[in-house]
This record gives C-alpha cells, structure tokens and sequence, in this order.
C-alpha cells in the first residue's frame, strides 16, 4: 500500500489509502484493509519531501545490483566510484547493504566514523571530490551483525538518503544488496522524485547467476527503473604468465612447486613468453553468459571484467585498481566499460574539465 497503491485485496471501488474517506465510505465495509487505511497518515510522506531535496544537488543517480552474492559487485561500485573521481567529478557513494556492508574495507575507510554537522551527516571522505556513506562507520566493531528486520532497514535508507549532505554531486553511487527485497524496493521508491538515471547489473558467467540476472532486469522494468546495462565479472581468469606458479605432480601423487625453475627457463630459452597473458575459463560460458541474456531481454551489455588477482587485491586494500600499474589485465577492462557506460546513457556531456 505504499505511495498510495490500491492494495490487491481491496474491496471493489476503493477510494485509495491516501483519500480522506479511506477506511470510512461505504466502499470500505468487510475490507481486509479497512483499519489500516483508517488510521494511516494522509498526504505525501514529509520524509519523500525530505529526500527530494536533499537530491536535488545530486546530477546523477545510479543503482549498482545483482541477482545474487558473490559476485564482485561492491568492488565494482568502488571502482566505479575511484574512476569517475580521477576523472575530476565529484562522486558520492552509499552502500546500503545493511547486512553486509564491505565498502568501508574497499575504499579504505575502515574505522572511519560518520560526524554530524548544522547540515546534516557527513560523508566519509576518501579524496576531496570522492565521498562515502555506510552503516559500517556506525558499527561498534567491524564483526558485529546487523539483524534487523525490513522496516529497521528501510527506515534507515531513508535516513541515508534525507540526513545525509553530500553537497553538490555529479554523481551519487548507489550500492545495494544482492536479490529484489526490501532495500531495492525501499531505494526506487525514495529516489522515484529524484531521476534516477538507472541500474547498472552485474553477475558471473555461470547459470546460476545468470538466471537471476533476468530477476534483476525484470525488477527494474516492473519500479520504472531503466537498466543502463550489464557487467558480466569474473568472465575467465587472466594474468600476467609471470605471476603464474607452476606445480609439478610427482610419483606419489604430490605438488611440488617449480615455478623457479620455469622461470628461469623461459627467460633463457623464450624471453617473449614473460609478456604474455594467460586466459583460463573459470565458469562454464558455453551458454553464450551475460550477453546472450542482454540479447533476449533487450538491454545494453557492457563488457566484460576478467578475474584478475590483482584487482581482487586492490579491493582488499582499499585502492583504485587504476592507479596500480599491477592491474594489466583488469584495469583497461573496467576503464573500457565505464567509457561504454558514459558514451551509451548521455554522461559524458557533464564531464567537469571535458576529458
């Protein structure tokens, strides 16, 4: 019954939550609602007021999602959010994963506190131009558990997004929890004043997580929410042949390690294999991955991200996969995608210093 909503179960004729008669007329007698609408608060939520407002310095909004867990999607939040920060843009992002909230470790922030001002919470800040909001800096240890049931969440994403002075922003990044349950609806329905500019997704080659994706999608077509595209992560395992270790397996069945001794081969007998990069498949892709799904639903597939180790150690680090010089297979991936990303949704024109 949210935003004004004619429940299902309404008797025929309803007058609608948010009218005067609700829960009074004639229309309302034997409704399984009838007691609620009753008594609920007439008019628009003060707290919408609130959030319209406050977003109103915001440009851009973008919510990244996944179907399911695991992944990678915060670390793509983080280095979305550290590439249009180079890019001179002022960037703010809220992770609104309540349970689970990884960002502060991902962007280096950890044992960070929230302070409040005469405007409102404050943003942790990583740069000047790149700002961050989590329940993780209002935690007492990083290992306690969050359980809280919908409308604890709910209330506090409000909060997030009402109390919250990110000032004036290019772009606020929205981080959110894997599925389509409370938070995701809570989020489209604050932001729906805001214009949202839409949902980027992403998921891993593999069926099972494929097969949320099309959740996900449908989803953002039934709130009104348009999916600027999809990210396929973990598309195959690649890295520098250096970096590789080689195992032999002996007689008896053991691994010995000899990586020092390929090493020193290769660079004596085929020098020119040490600049290669070697590709293998870590999830099964034969069913054509998150393209063909982008294909059947008809929305944009941005690219893909390969598993990179490198970058699965920038993330635990809390860096910018971009300025690692380490990160030759991951970062022109993600730098590929996020161009893909500007050029395809129109915001490259609100890029500050035109680069």
């Amino acid at each position: 019954m949210e935003n004004g909503d004619i429940p299902e179960d309404a008797n025929e004729h309803c007058p609608g939550p948010q009218s005067d008669s609700a829960g009074k007329s004639d229309a309302c007698e034997g409704c399984p609602n009838q007691q609620i609408c009753a008594t609920a608060p007439k008019g628009p939520d003060p707290d919408m007021v609130a959030i319209a407002e406050r977003m109103a310095t915001v440009k851009h909004k973008i919510l990244v999602l996944s179907g399911k867990g695991g992944v990678g999607k915060s670390t793509f939040s983080a280095q979305l959010a550290f590439a249009l920060a180079a890019r001179d843009f002022q960037v703010g992002l809220l992770d609104i994963d309540i349970c689970g909230p990884s960002i502060p470790k991902m962007l280096g922030l950890e044992g960070q506190e929230i302070h409040q001002s005469n405007l409102g919470w404050s943003p942790v800040y990583v740069e000047s131009n790149l700002g961050v909001m989590s329940i993780g800096f209002m935690l007492p240890h990083p290992d306690e558990a969050v359980i809280w049931r919908g409308p604890r969440k709910n209330g506090l994403i409000k909060q997030f997004l009402k109390d919250v002075y990110w000032g004036e922003l290019d772009f606020l990044i929205v981080d959110a929890p894997p599925g389509t349950s409370d938070e995701h609806i809570s989020i489209v329905q604050c932001l729906d004043a805001a214009n949202v500019d839409g949902a980027i997704i992403v998921t891993t080659p593999q069926q099972v997580s494929l097969i949320d994706v099309k959740k996900e999608v449908n989803f953002c077509k039934k709130v009104g929410v348009k999916v600027l595209g999809v990210v396929e992560n973990m598309s195959g395992l690649s890295q520098p042949i250096s970096n590789l270790k080689f195992m032999k397996i002996t007689d008896n069945g053991e691994m010995k390690d000899v990586t020092e001794w390929i090493s020193e081969y290769m660079k004596e007998k085929a020098p020119e294999m040490l600049n290669l990069i070697a590709c293998s498949e870590v999830f099964d892709s034969s069913g054509g991955g998150a393209l063909k799904v982008c294909n059947e639903m008809a929305v944009p597939f941005l690219g893909k991200v390969p598993l990179d180790p490198q970058l699965c150690k920038a993330a635990e680090e809390g860096r910018s996969c971009f300025a690692d010089k380490d990160c030759v297979v991951s970062a022109p991936a993600l730098q590929k995608i996020i161009d893909k990303l500007m050029e395809t949704s129109g915001l490259s024109m609100t890029e500050s210093n035109g680069v």
